[in-house]
């Protein structure tokens, strides 16, 4: 089996801006580029609406045990919930591109329940990250300088006039705009810290308090004046190695695990240019020359394998119980939505292909057959039956061992199904 190059270009392309692909998918996009632009500019509420979560009430200072035990276990409930929300949502929606990049943000400004502990506030949360991660960066910038979640999980509700927290300030130049060391002093981290001063959290809403805020001259980032966030933001973003920085952040999350060369990076940079569009960009990523002659070793993900998997194999999602299983599977593969293990976010690369996780993604693979639609193996001769899981899975060429692997269990579909979605060539692209 040997698909051709433009055929294997548009897989990756929808293997890296989605959750897998399926050959049929793949045969029906006959250009790549067309593809990205008009799902890119599709509108982010076409598929499955978020969940209301009801605002909980914390037990009063003199609760029992039992009652702050019970309030916990509420948030918990609402939290499984949103996590099993966004589970279904991704193998449920017909173009991926925007739920993918939704994922790719969710990453970028990481953020935890682990310490926020409130489904409403990362749902919240969730949804901006959705409708504005194809837009003007700078937009999505602002709402995540003052975004409920983000706030509480960076200490900025704690952050006053009398007392600036470092935090966000730190993590929002470090992290999310501008990369470690790359223009910014500790001074400069002091400042915008007096900058970001003033924001409270209300019912789930993000509130600027005044009497909170410093409002006093702070020199940040070579501007000087009574700057708040928007302030903050601006200057930020204003610095010629923010554009840089952001446009090889997004190749190394949908390119390659390596820095862009300088070249590429120009040219990406110039796609983002001075409106900061994310929409270009990701596009002049996917459509770049390097992108498409790059060998495939970019590892995906557990939830990229996971829900490319059962979307794939069309496994019906009608039990709860199944959902808390793949969140389960997630959990110990290490990616669990709404969970990433720190402000940088989940690793990339090789360190998702331990043994223990091959072989707790092989457990799970021979689980989802058992209710997967295995028509597109079954309705072909034994011969056919690994070109056709090649094209089921939307991998256009297999190795020479796994076609060997493949081939000695072409007469178990179940197994042939278990086994291709462990290969080296769908665990990569």
């Amino acid at each position: 089996m040997g698909m051709p190059v433009e055929w294997m270009h548009t897989a990756r392309v929808l293997r890296r801006t989605g959750f897998g692909a399926t050959g049929a998918e793949i045969d029906a996009v006959p250009d790549a580029a067309a593809y990205l632009r008009s799902a890119l500019a599709a509108g982010p509420d076409a598929d499955p609406a978020l969940p209301d979560f009801a605002p909980l009430t914390a037990p009063g200072k003199g609760a029992s045990a039992p009652a702050r035990k019970a309030y916990q276990a509420q948030i918990n409930g609402q939290l499984d919930t949103l996590t099993a929300w966004w589970l279904r949502r991704m193998v449920a929606v017909r173009v991926p591109v925007r739920e993918k990049l939704t994922l790719m943000w969710h990453n970028h400004f990481a953020t935890s329940a682990a310490k926020v502990r409130s489904a409403g506030e990362m749902a919240a949360q969730n949804r901006t990250l959705r409708t504005l991660g194809t837009g003007d960066f700078g937009a999505l910038a602002y709402a995540m300088l003052t975004d409920p979640a983000m706030l509480r999980w960076l200490d900025g509700v704690t952050s006053t006039v009398k007392a600036p927290n470092e935090n966000l300030s730190r993590e929002f130049m470090e992290l999310f705009a501008l990369g470690h060391g790359n223009g910014y002093t500790e001074t400069d981290v002091r400042e915008g810290a007096r900058a970001l001063t003033g924001w409270t959290i209300v019912n789930g809403v993000a509130t600027f308090d005044q009497k909170r805020h410093d409002g006093g001259s702070k020199t940040f980032l070579g501007v000087t004046g009574p700057l708040d966030a928007r302030g903050f933001c601006t200057a930020v973003l204003a610095r010629p190695e923010s554009a840089r920085f952001v446009a090889a952040r997004l190749w190394q999350q949908l390119a390659s695990d390596d820095p862009p060369s300088a070249a590429v990076l120009d040219r990406l940079t110039a796609a983002y240019g001075p409106g900061r569009d994310l929409s270009a960009l990701v596009t002049a990523i996917c459509t770049d020359p390097e992108f498409v002659s790059a060998p495939g070793t970019v590892v995906h993900g557990p939830v990229e394998w996971l829900v490319g998997a059962v979307r794939a194999l069309r496994v019906p999602l009608t039990d709860d119980s199944q959902v808390r299983g793949l969140a389960a599977t997630l959990r110990t593969l290490g990616q669990l939505p709404f969970y990433p293990p720190n402000v940088g976010g989940w690793p990339r690369g090789q360190g998702w292909m331990s043994s223990a996780a091959a072989q707790l993604r092989l457990t799970t693979a021979a689980k989802l057959v058992r209710t997967a639609d295995l028509s597109a193996l079954t309705a072909v001769g034994r011969a056919d039956r690994v070109d056709a899981a090649g094209h089921l899975f939307g991998v256009g060429h297999w190795s020479d061992r796994s076609a060997q692997v493949l081939s000695a269990v072409a007469d178990q579909p179940d197994r042939l199904a278990t086994l291709a979605i462990n290969t080296p060539e769908y665990l990569t692209s």
